[in-house]
């Protein structure tokens, strides 16, 4: 079970915890290729950057191409804008996150999977009365959080707030989804498909930092196969996973590339910040836009 596990964490990784890794590059060379796209249409452009949402200080400064890039853009489009997240939105997120006060966690996990996070809790000191209401979702990007800032990431130092700060006040912000969204994309999922990222959560929690290094080498390298192949490699070897990779990747790239086609219809210049596990595949934003003959450039 342990070769079937890894990857799958890399895959939460790069779309909510750490939608990518932007790794200082003033040591690379200049002709290397990094995770940042540009398209092009008839009328406008749009740069597209894998983002994160934890990191560390010595991963800045970002590359020469990354700022620049982004200093020639009129917005900043983000997948969601963190900046804007208030009391109101926490609460809805908690509200979601729990089950109502006469449920509990272990009606709807199986016995295998609600032992293995009894193990991974009590190892980290979190008590029983904590998780009893959090739903499978939630416990999974939580202790995946937990295990990251045990790394030494720092949600305070994400890419996504890092340009938040550079465009506020200087540059339009849009988003392409909401915190909203996000929250009601996991909440819609079954129980089975929580249960299942939950699972190759708790699986994975101990190879994590082999897994950040994997994905830190591709991207830094510009190797989008190579984290197609790291990001992909759970589905191939468990073909139960395949909803939850259609709701958390195929359907919103699709989504996402129709938003990304309404900014080539105008003038402007946009620099979109989205997770790498969007960027990759057949079936990622990069792959769509060029079948729809946009002409499609790695930097």
């Amino acid at each position: 079970m342990r070769k079937k596990t890894s990857g799958f964490l890399a895959f939460l990784f790069v779309l909510f915890l750490l939608n990518s890794f932007v790794y200082a590059q003033n040591n690379v060379p200049g002709n290397q290729k990094s995770f940042l796209w540009k398209v092009q249409s008839k009328t406008g452009a749009v740069y597209i950057l894998g983002s994160v949402h934890f990191l560390k200080k010595d991963m800045y400064p970002l590359s020469s191409k990354i700022e620049d890039s982004f200093q020639k853009a009129d917005a900043l489009v983000v997948e969601a804008n963190v900046n804007e997240a208030n009391q109101n939105d926490m609460d809805k997120l908690m509200k979601n996150a729990l089950y109502p006060e006469t449920d509990t966690i272990e009606k709807h996990l199986s016995k295998e999977t609600y032992e293995l996070l009894k193990a991974k809790t009590n190892e980290v000191n979190m008590p029983s009365g904590v998780i009893n209401r959090q739903k499978p979702w939630f416990l999974s990007l939580m202790l995946s959080s937990m295990e990251l800032m045990k790394l030494g990431f720092d949600p305070n130092l994400g890419i996504d707030k890092y340009f938040l700060l550079k465009a506020t006040g200087k540059k339009k912000i849009l988003e392409l989804e909401s915190l909203d969204y996000q929250t009601n994309l996991f909440n819609g999922f079954s129980d089975n498909e929580q249960e299942l990222l939950l699972l190759y959560t708790l699986k994975d929690l101990s190879i994590m930092e082999q897994e950040i290094d994997k994905l830190i080498r591709a991207w830094t390298s510009g190797d989008a196969k190579g984290m197609e192949t790291i990001l992909l490699k759970s589905l191939t070897e468990d073909q139960r996973l395949s909803t939850v990779y259609e709701k958390l990747i195929y359907k919103r790239n699709r989504n996402m590339v129709s938003k990304i086609e309404e900014f080539l219809k105008n003038k402007d210049t946009y620099f979109v910040v989205v997770g790498a596990g969007h960027l990759v595949g057949k079936e990622g934003i990069i792959e769509l836009l060029k079948a729809k003959k946009y002409a499609v450039e790695q930097m």
